[in-house]
Formats: C-alpha cells, sequence, structure tokens
C-alpha cells in the first residue's frame, strides 16, 4: 500500500504539474503558434513542472517528519508526473484533434520552416534538407497517435528525473 500522505501529495501536485503545462500550452497557443518553435518557451515549461516537483518533494518530506526512503521519494514524484503527463497529453489531443485540428496543419508548417532555417544555419546540404522536409510532410506530430507516443517517452525521461530526485530527496538515514 502507498502512504496516503505520498498518493495526496503525488495527486495534487500532478494535477497541479498538468494544469500548469495545459495553461502554457493554451496561451502559446493564444499568443502565436510560432511561440511554440521558441526554445525558451520549453525551458519555462521544464523550469515550472522542476519547480513543482521540488516543492511536492520538499512538503513530503516534512509532511512525513524527514523519513523518506529513495522508493517513497520516486513513488511521489512518479505519480505527480504521470498525472501531469496524462493531463497535458489530454489537453493537447482535445485541443489539437477536436477544437482546432487545423491548428495541427499550421504548426506543420511553422516546425517545417524552423527545421530548414536551423538546418540552413548549420550549411546542411540541400538534399539532406528536401529529405528531412519530406519525412516530415509525412508525419503528423500532433495527432492523438503522436501525442500518446510523446507522453510514453516523456513518462520514461520523467521516470530518470524521478530516480535522480528520489536520489537527492531520500532520508540520509535509511538504508533502501
Amino acid at each position: 500500500m502507498i502512504n496516503e500522505v505520498i498518493k495526496k501529495n503525488g495527486i495534487t501536485y500532478g494535477v497541479m504539474i498538468g494544469i500548469a503545462s495545459a495553461l502554457v500550452t493554451a496561451t502559446i497557443y493564444a499568443v502565436d503558434l510560432n511561440l511554440f518553435t521558441a526554445w525558451w518557451m520549453g525551458i519555462i515549461g521544464i523550469a515550472i513542472s522542476l519547480t513543482i516537483s521540488i516543492i511536492l518533494l520538499s512538503k513530503t518530506k516534512k509532511e512525513l517528519n524527514g523519513v523518506f526512503s529513495f522508493k517513497d521519494a520516486f513513488t511521489t514524484y512518479f505519480i505527480a508526473a504521470v498525472i501531469g503527463i496524462l493531463i497535458s497529453t489530454t489537453f493537447n489531443i482535445v485541443l489539437f484533434n477536436v477544437i482546432d485540428p487545423g491548428a495541427k496543419d499550421t504548426l506543420s508548417e511553422i516546425m517545417i520552416k524552423y527545421t530548414v532555417n536551423m538546418m540552413q544555419k548549420f550549411g546542411t546540404p540541400a538534399s539532406a534538407i528536401n529529405e528531412a522536409v519530406a519525412k516530415m510532410k509525412e508525419s503528423s506530430p500532433y495527432s492523438t497517435v503522436e501525442l500518446a507516443k510523446g507522453s510514453v517517452f516523456a513518462i520514461v525521461v520523467s521516470a530518470i528525473f524521478g530516480l535522480i530526485f528520489a536520489a537527492f530527496f531520500k532520508s540520509k538515514s535509511t538504508q533502501e
């Protein structure tokens, strides 16, 4: 059984992470779709998630009176991460496949232009650029299937972050 404090905090903060991610996406969508290619927007999203995660783990450790095993720290973080990813992915699926399916095409064109510009800056041969553009036109990164695949990748990456955070936040006296 999972400790009630771990479960409650994981769920609560997972919902917070999911809502924060959905709000960032909605803001970008409302302001300018070109912001989806801005590297600094990605940094802001990661910073928000990491900040909420650090607050989550600190609060949970405090509520457990400083007795926080590696397993409990990882479980707390992982519950929050999975819930946040599922909420964010569900929001993206609804936004790009139900509310405004046309935005998928616009974003694909924006991503292609961005990629071509970056490849040209690095002196990539035209044949390689054309090949990359052809591959990008074949895919639909905002389709339900691709967003679901992306969420699986995000969960794996989150598990790695969870291991790092758990090692940092675990109690020094636990032998797990």
